[in-house]
């Protein structure tokens, strides 16, 4: 489905149910409450599904937003999620309804009815925009979440996904009026101490490999319990390991439970595609920045990680 396609099925259908995914970043958040917003200016119903894992960062662009237990949608549409296994929990019923999913994944599993795909667009937020701006003007309140959307997948025009469209629609949502200098302070200037603790004990455990172009880190459940930190503390967290001079692919394993843990794989995709590498352990994502999650211990991460990485670099 085209943008324009997905802007006349917005258009055509009503009572909506809007789901992000799991473990939810800026980006899928703030599609949901951009889409959400434009679809109620137009004078349509709308509700984004609660997701429990949202933490304190994104969730007041969700406020007033978010569907009663019960409510009955006559719409699902997915933002941002490209896995079956990225549903939530309570997202799970929804599954087989989902009616059109908005994404920018290439490892897409096509689950719904319709899809509007363009792995090409820095973040699924910029896909979201050019549809909604099709029906809809765009007020402060929609461009503000819009504008988390897209910052915060392209490290505030930092990373290898920006393009000049990206900053295209970075410059017309600033022109609907947008704080973006609160947005980038809150998002991109702002740490907590327990996060700067945390960043300290990541960089003091981690590991080179192969004459320092691979870095590996961990945190684990022990480290975030000994400083009492929270999901807000690690956001993002993946991008930290990857600022070290020489390093072209970094790994950051979050110990999610005991015996489970979520690797982050970013690389420089001239060099090493991340997709392939976590495709080999069961997941995907970009070629510069991928995920998957494993059953072990954090050692055992570490091991299978190293291993997809040379198998998809060396051929072994």
């Amino acid at each position: 489905m085209t943008p324009q396609q997905a802007a006349a099925f917005l258009q055509a259908h009503d009572q909506y149910l809007i789901l992000t995914h799991v473990r939810p970043d800026g980006d899928t958040i703030g599609c949901a409450a951009g889409l959400c917003r434009a679809l109620r200016h137009v004078g349509k119903t709308a509700y984004v599904l609660p997701n429990r894992e949202a933490t304190s960062l994104f969730t007041p662009y969700l406020e007033g937003l978010l569907a009663e237990d019960g409510w009955e949608p006559g719409t699902v549409v997915s933002v941002d999620i490209a896995a079956r296994s990225l549903f939530p929990e309570n997202a799970l019923p929804y599954l087989d309804r989902v009616a059109l999913a908005i994404d920018h994944h290439p490892s897409q599993e096509f689950f719904a009815g319709e899809t509007c795909l363009d792995a090409q667009r820095a973040a699924c937020g910029e896909l979201v925009y050019e549809i909604v701006k099709q029906f809809c003007s765009i007020t402060p309140e929609i461009g503000t979440a819009f504008y988390v959307a897209i910052s915060t997948d392209c490290g505030c025009f930092a990373y290898g996904n920006t393009t000049a469209d990206t900053h295209r629609a970075a410059a017309e949502l600033m022109e609907a009026g947008i704080s973006t200098a609160q947005l980038n302070k809150r998002h991109f200037r702002t740490k907590s101490l327990t996060r700067m603790k945390l960043e300290s004990m990541i960089i003091a455990g981690m590991e080179l490999h192969d004459q320092g172009t691979v870095a590996i880190a961990s945190v684990t459940l022990d480290m975030m319990s000994s400083l009492g930190a929270t999901e807000r503390d690690v956001e993002d967290i993946a991008a930290l390991v990857g600022q070290l001079e020489g390093v072209k692919t970094s790994v950051t394993i979050r110990e999610l439970a005991p015996g489970k843990c979520k690797l982050s794989v970013r690389t420089d995709p001239n060099d090493l595609n991340a997709s392939k590498v976590c495709a080999l352990l069961g997941g995907g994502g970009h070629a510069a920045a991928s995920g998957a999650t494993v059953e072990g211990p954090v050692s055992h991460a570490k091991e299978v990680i190293l291993a997809a990485i040379h198998q998809v670099k060396y051929g072994g």
